[in-house]
């Protein structure tokens, strides 16, 4: 029997399936670990067949992931020792990734196959709170497009981040919370825009200011962090507290921890800054959709086309930077140049 709240996140799914493009006949697969997210499951599941949809639900051995180990590989567990499970995702229209596969090449694998896959982690309040959009979803493209067509990003604050970022070899993605497209990954719910320089091509200095969020710790900056960034990789750590756990955290991998991985900028009106205290549950996608936020990023950019896999992966979010892409302004302070070509969301951008 599903339990109230399973019920009560039924006609959500729904909607969310719905948005990704679910029709009657096609086969939605659900892969979770350890039994977590049972009720998830049960309600995706309910809703996926009032649509008329054929489901089956993998369900392999759990495991521990720290949440800022998202590349990291499980040692005799999941995907990566259930070729006979991959093999059953790839035939699948959709898969829902109640476990997050993020940066795992099994995941590359069942996209390569055409398959679409949601991720869905997060707790009910945020979902109801990011819940996708078709605005969001246009302006989401329209920030890919530009950033696919330009040669340099570059960020700067008041707090004394200036950053230079050299573009042109490596893809850029957005999320806008919707697996609507074949092969395509999304993380319900999100609504980013973000890219990766060239090898070695970002150089200067980045301020994690008052306020600001280290995310997987889940942490808000108390005392200003100055990371020093030359030929793509962070060369030293400074400030209070903050600094010291990242770098302690950062020296237990090798030098591909220190590499600089995606940047973007935030998207979703409703994200709220403060969410991670009132439910310190969630994985942070708040801060990381908020709007005219500015994402830095360490670590793997494989989802990307790069080949750094490291298993050590931090976004840290920053409230108050500004952005340009070629020298056009695409956030000031903090807030979103709507007139920009990168955020505009028209229709003929898609």
């Amino acid at each position: 029997m599903m339990e109230s709240t399973g019920i009560e996140l039924i006609p959500m799914f729904r909607t969310e399936l719905e948005l990704c493009q679910v029709t009657d006949g096609q086969v939605i697969a659900i892969y979770s670990e350890g039994g977590a997210r049972a009720d998830y499951a049960a309600a995706f599941a309910f809703a996926a067949e009032s649509i008329g949809a054929t489901v089956f639900h993998v369900d392999l051995p759990g495991r521990t992931k720290n949440l800022s180990e998202l590349g990291s590989r499980p040692t005799g567990r999941g995907l990566s020792k259930n070729p006979a499970a991959v093999e059953a995702l790839k035939r699948s229209d959709l898969v829902i990734d109640l476990a997050m596969l993020l940066w795992e090449p099994e995941k590359l694998t069942i996209q390569e196959a055409g398959t679409r896959i949601l991720s869905c982690i997060e707790p009910p309040d945020t979902l109801k709170r990011l819940a996708p959009t078709q605005q969001q979803r246009l302006r989401a493209i329209s920030g890919a497009a530009a950033m696919a067509d330009a040669a340099e990003l570059t960020v700067a604050s008041e707090a004394g981040t200036n950053l230079r970022y050299e573009l042109g070899d490596l893809k850029p993605y957005c999320q806008y919370g919707i697996a609507d497209e074949p092969g395509r990954w999304d993380h319900f719910a999100s609504t980013l825009v973000v890219t990766v320089a060239n090898e070695g091509g970002v150089n200067g200095q980045v301020v994690f200011d008052v306020g600001d969020i280290i995310s997987p710790l889940l942490h808000y900056v108390r005392e200003p962090v100055r990371l020093e960034i030359r030929d793509g990789y962070i060369q030293s750590i400074d400030g209070g507290l903050e600094a010291l756990l990242l770098e302690d955290y950062m020296s237990r991998y090798d030098r591909k921890a220190y590499a600089v991985s995606h940047i973007g900028w935030g998207l979703n009106e409703n994200a709220r800054w403060d969410a991670m205290k009132l439910n310190p549950s969630q994985l942070g996608m708040d801060s990381r959709s908020y709007e005219g936020s500015v994402m830095f990023s360490s670590g793997p950019n494989t989802e990307f086309g790069g080949t750094n896999d490291s298993p050590c992966h931090f976004d840290m979010p920053l409230r108050n930077c500004s952005l340009w892409l070629d020298g056009e302004q695409v956030v000031d302070e903090g807030r979103l140049v709507t007139s920009s070509s990168a955020v505009d969301g028209q229709p003929a951008a898609v």
